[in-house]
């Protein structure tokens, strides 16, 4: 599993010049943009002036939230290295980074997600099972926006226009299915999701990761889900995003219709039900467990069960708080700054230290994950090339599959080797060469 994620970035400058400034760090020590990170994750500046971070390669949910939250720490120490150079520079002013997934005049940015699966499952095939599933998602972890006086529960819901295709800017599908498995390509495929929105809250990650990966494992076991193949999966996604109740009518293509509320419904119980046949992992226990209260929630309308752990709802209660002695004006500013990624000032992080919103990790973890790669993946040899690169000087370059020293380039096919003879050659090397 791994997620990437953009951010939106405003200053005193425009976007451009103001990522300038957040990137110059990286320019002056790599002189480049695009870089990977000493815990192997990927950061660089994407197209639009967004600052992104591509986690590294993780195998469980709790290592995965860790590296996500990671990278709003790294993108923040940049941001105040950015702002101090704005002040010796005279200009002046702050740097805001956003997680979110939509601007003030409607421009998107996205959360991608990427699963590993089996080379033997046919994307389209299994995209056509996954479609129920993944328009219905944003009932449990949707991020919510207010626009226009109205609240949606996602704020990718309106930017995305197909099912399954190629394209990832224009005409946004749910998956895409540009090949790239980064790795063994007669084993596995990479499953890639655009149509997740950013999440503040780790317990709303945790179960938008969860439930979807438990979803993919039962899909790729044969497991006899439910037939919900719609007539035309994308008609119904913005209704959704608009129905808080799950009570959104999807047609059928066998005929007939179904609610948003029970495909979750349908998905859920099956996954209950899978957890005793899958290897036991107390992550996966609580993704089910906050799946069901969140959709009894739903059911009910009585949402205080998981008010602190769901995106949508902790940041609908913060804005009903203001509703009446706020204007629109007002309300808008509080929605986007719930996404701040400064802890010291963005709204959901003042929730979080006054108990209204549920964190999964500590401090101690995040700054533990700036600084090391998962441990249980590739990505852990690819963390100490970086970290031995960086020890010693040697210019390395690497990407996800990929080592290259000098005219030596190391291949790592497996995601799930952590362990290779090759590597350690390199970095006794690299060691070795410091000294000549």
């Amino acid at each position: 599993m791994g997620v990437e994620t953009e951010y939106g970035i405003t200053g005193k400058l425009s976007p451009d010049d103001t990522a300038r400034y957040l990137f110059r760090p990286l320019v002056e020590r790599y002189s480049s943009t695009n870089i990977f990170t000493r815990n192997a994750s990927r950061l660089y500046l994407d197209v639009g002036a967004h600052p992104e971070v591509a986690t590294g390669e993780c195998d469980t949910l709790g290592q995965l939230v860790r590296h996500e939250r990671a990278g709003d720490h790294m993108l923040n120490e940049l941001a105040i290295k950015a702002e101090q150079a704005l002040s010796d520079d005279n200009i002046g002013g702050n740097v805001y980074l956003f997680k979110n997934n939509v601007d003030s005049v409607g421009n998107s940015y996205g959360c991608h997600e990427n699963y590993l699966i089996g080379r033997d499952m046919v994307l389209k095939a299994l995209g056509k099972q996954l479609l129920p599933f993944m328009i219905t998602r944003q009932l449990i972890a949707g991020a919510g926006l207010l626009r226009d006086g109205e609240f949606l529960l996602s704020q990718r819901a309106d930017q995305v226009w197909e099912g399954i295709s190629s394209a990832t800017t224009r005409a946004r599908p749910i998956i895409n299915t540009r090949d790239e498995p980064h790795g063994d390509s007669t084993r596995f495929r990479r499953m890639h999701v655009i149509v997740g929105d950013s999440n503040m809250s780790e317990t709303t990650f945790v179960l938008k990761i969860g439930a979807t990966q438990l979803a993919l494992e039962m899909l790729e076991a044969g497991y006899d889900l439910p037939d919900f193949e719609l007539d035309n999966a994308i008609a119904h996604i913005r209704d959704i995003s608009r129905d808080q109740t799950g009570s959104t009518e999807l047609k059928l293509k066998s005929g007939g219709v179904v609610t948003a509320l029970e495909v979750q419904r349908a998905f859920c119980s099956h996954a209950r039900t899978w957890l005793d046949e899958r290897e036991p992992d107390p992550d996966m226990d609580y993704v089910v467990d906050l799946w069901e209260r969140t959709l009894d929630a739903i059911e009910t309308q009585d949402f205080s069960q998981v008010d602190t752990e769901i995106d949508w709802v902790i940041k609908k209660k913060l804005l009903e708080r203001y509703a009446g002695r706020a204007d629109d004006a007002k309300l808008a500013q509080i929605d986007l700054a719930y996404h701040d990624i400064r802890e010291d000032r963005g709204l959901f992080h003042v929730l979080c230290k006054r108990g209204l919103a549920r964190r999964l990790t500590t401090d101690e973890e995040i700054a533990q994950a700036v600084k090391t790669a998962p441990e249980t993946t590739r990505a852990h040899l690819r963390g100490r090339v970086l970290n031995a690169a960086d020890k010693y000087g040697a210019e390395v370059t690497v990407d996800w599959v990929n080592i290259k020293y000098g005219q030596e380039r190391i291949e790592l096919q497996d995601p799930f080797a952590t362990v290779d003879e090759r590597v350690d050659e390199l970095i006794t090397r690299l060691e070795a060469d410091r000294g000549e």
